[in-house]
């Protein structure tokens, strides 16, 4: 059979995902019930501060000195300011901020996943690894909930589903590191347990932006509705005005 050349760019499913998970009214209605929560995924020393963790020693990390220097860039000049722009944005209006961390239960780490012992991932409870990047930490003040946990997707790994139903959260706006790895795997499994998606792309970094726009390329029309931060506080300010 000759493959026909013209079907190349087709993405024959495309209507039907969109209209189910991406346009679906549903995304503001939750946003006006206020059961719509922010995700943010691993913003701490272990992997997104220089000289800590995964790049305590720049040449044994395994990533070149030119992918670090685009990452903590895209971090410092991007993604750290705008994820703190969203949080604000979702505690003006009341709504949940929850934080996710890798975190062993234990000191030696031996409660991690096989493959976080594979990769030698480990933050010990008390440790500067586990510690947030203080720009977009929990606020102790608003009591905002964290999830630990020692592997990439958080849904797999603990009982953020439970919570989430707990707290009456049907949608999630999701940002955080690495875009390739934690965040788009958090994005798959919300989207399969029946959440509504939001992936702000501008509030999530990873250490190339080939990876970075693979990632945007797989999820988008797909498993979660693609927004700048300028365009979720702009929705968010539309669906739930703060009285003057």
């Amino acid at each position: 059979m000759q493959y026909d050349d013209s079907l190349e760019h087709i993405d024959p499913l495309k209507e039907v995902y969109v209209e189910s998970f991406i346009d679906n009214p549903a995304h503001q209605d939750f946003l006006i019930r206020q059961a719509t929560a922010l995700l943010c995924i691993d913003m701490q020393y272990l992997d997104a501060a220089p000289g800590h963790g995964v790049f305590a020693e720049q040449n044994q990390s395994g990533i070149s000195p030119e992918a670090q220097e685009y990452y903590f860039d895209r971090l410092r000049k991007t993604a750290l300011p705008n994820t703190r722009r969203l949080q604000d944005t979702f505690r003006q209006h009341e709504l949940e901020v929850i934080h996710t961390r890798i975190q062993s239960l234990t000191r030696d780490g031996r409660d991690r996943s096989k493959g976080h012992k594979r990769l030698n991932l480990l933050a010990p409870p008390g440790s500067r690894e586990a510690d947030f990047v203080e720009q977009v930490a929990p606020l102790e003040e608003r009591d905002e909930i964290v999830i630990n946990k020692t592997a990439s997707g958080v849904f797999s790994s603990t009982n953020l589903h439970f919570v989430l139903k707990n707290l009456g959260i049907e949608s999630l706006f999701i940002v955080g590191v690495y875009t390739n790895e934690c965040v788009e795997t958090t994005i798959r499994d919300a989207c399969d347990l029946g959440y509504l998606v939001t992936m702000v792309e501008d509030c999530c970094a990873t250490v190339t932006p080939e990876l970075h726009e693979a990632s945007l390329a797989t999820l988008r029309d797909r498993y979660a509705k693609i927004m700048t931060v300028n365009e979720a506080i702009a929705t968010i300010d539309k669906s739930l005005p703060v009285a003057p």
